[in-house]
């Protein structure tokens, strides 16, 4: 996959998938997002072999990950971790960073929007995402694209500094997910990426 988009405010970006080559590249936008965008993360992503086995579970099928690219240096990345066992395999787990400077110019959503698609390639029937308590954003746009709080885990995770942390896991049906983005996207030319 690979696509020339544009954000919000006329900047052309790039958005592909992320293969085994862009490791340093990678490396190099994880290390440029501010500790507390990283300190939420399920790994620490300043730990380069983390970071490979992340890569590697793309090539095993475990994962599709996307990275968008601005003047050949990744500003954001977004992962749809496909369910393994026979109880998930209609489901799928999203994550997206973003680079600091590139927020609020609609690359979240656009990333987002990516991932779904490859969700209706993989006969994805239900989205997960999952969040610690202090990412409000996150929980904001989840709720605005039609995501519900399923659980609510109190103390259940630790953050980068090992500081206890609630998780809370939101759904969303595949159906209604593309409904809240066809209204999101009803004045763009959103249909032209289906």
């Amino acid at each position: 996959m690979k696509k020339q988009e544009t954000l919000k405010d006329g900047t052309g970006i790039l958005i592909r998938t992320l293969t085994f080559n862009d490791l340093e590249k990678l490396m190099a936008f994880y290390r440029s997002l501010p500790y507390e965008d990283r300190k939420y993360l399920k790994i620490d992503v300043t730990d380069k072999s983390a970071v490979e086995k992340r890569i590697r579970d793309v090539e095993c099928g475990i994962a599709v990950r996307i990275i968008a690219l601005y003047n050949n240096n990744i500003i954001a990345i977004g992962t749809l971790e496909l369910g393994s066992d026979d109880w998930h395999k209609s489901m799928g787990e999203l994550r997206v960073a973003v680079s600091r400077d590139f927020q609020r110019k609609g690359l979240g959503l656009m990333m987002l929007r990516e991932l779904y698609l490859i969700a209706v390639d993989h006969k994805v029937k239900k989205i997960v995402v999952k969040m610690l308590r202090p990412q409000m954003a996150a929980r904001k746009i989840c709720k605005k694209l039609g995501f519900r709080e399923e659980l609510f885990l109190p103390a259940y995770v630790k953050d980068q500094d090992k500081k206890d942390q609630d998780l809370i896991i939101m759904t969303c049906n595949i159906d209604e997910l593309w409904r809240e983005f066809e209204t999101i996207y009803k004045d763009s030319d959103w249909q032209r990426c289906r």
